[in-house]
């Protein structure tokens, strides 16, 4: 059994054990014995591990974890401490500094984000070595929809920043008016001088937690 140790295990107790996700938690099974699957199985559920329901101030919606050894950690554009920082989150570093003035850090661990309530998602939990989007379709989208949908009936505020045409076919699921959302082009550096550079949104998602008496974010990167 799935095991987060927050709100999210209560929260989510009965989307385990719908057919879907039977059939999800058995085609994982077979992957991780057959082959090589990113990240680890421990690390499948990072992203709500970090940030427990009622904490999630901002959502950040990635596609699928990171494909290359060592990368992925269960954190959507995070890799673990002494790996190089990919280009997209490069770029999202780069954003960030020219908003906010922060320097890029050191490293690409994002853990310091999630641990202030930035929901680290990505809509497919796992992935094969190597194939990008390769567990596209297998259940994880259904899943993570439901996550989505769950934070949307919260009346607390939260921003969702949806970078990228994938993010942005989520938004149709973001209903509630209590909640912002900011969407523009992917920071991958195939698009991310299409509408990601100069977007804005970290500075926004921070001024709108402000006005509404919410803890900002900090975004600089623990060293």
């Amino acid at each position: 059994m799935v095991h987060i140790g927050n709100e999210w295990d209560d929260i989510l107790k009965d989307e385990f054990q719908k057919p879907y996700y039977l059939r999800l938690r058995s085609i994982l099974a077979q992957e991780y014995r057959t082959r090589t699957i990113y990240p680890d199985m421990y690390d499948i559920f990072n992203a709500l591990r970090y940030t427990s329901y009622s904490d999630v101030k901002a959502v950040i919606l990635g596609q699928d974890p990171y494909h290359g050894p060592g990368q992925a950690h269960g954190l959507c554009f995070s890799v673990k401490r002494g790996v190089e920082p990919p280009p997209s989150l490069k770029n999202i570093f780069q954003e960030i500094q020219n908003e906010l003035g922060i320097a890029p850090p050191a490293h690409g661990e994002l853990t310091c984000w999630a641990k202030q309530g930035v929901l680290l998602l990505n809509t497919a939990l796992t992935v094969r070595a190597g194939q990008a989007n390769s567990h596209r379709g297998i259940g994880w989208e259904i899943f993570t929809d439901q996550i989505i949908s769950l934070l949307n009936q919260r009346q607390q505020p939260m921003v969702f920043l949806l970078w990228g045409a994938n993010a942005k076919q989520k938004r149709a699921l973001i209903t509630n008016p209590s909640h912002l959302i900011l969407s523009c082009a992917h920071p991958s550096p195939l698009s991310a001088y299409h509408g990601f550079f100069g977007c804005g949104h970290f500075k926004a998602c921070n001024d709108f937690l402000s006005a509404r008496g919410i803890t900002p974010i900090d975004w600089s990167v623990t060293p």
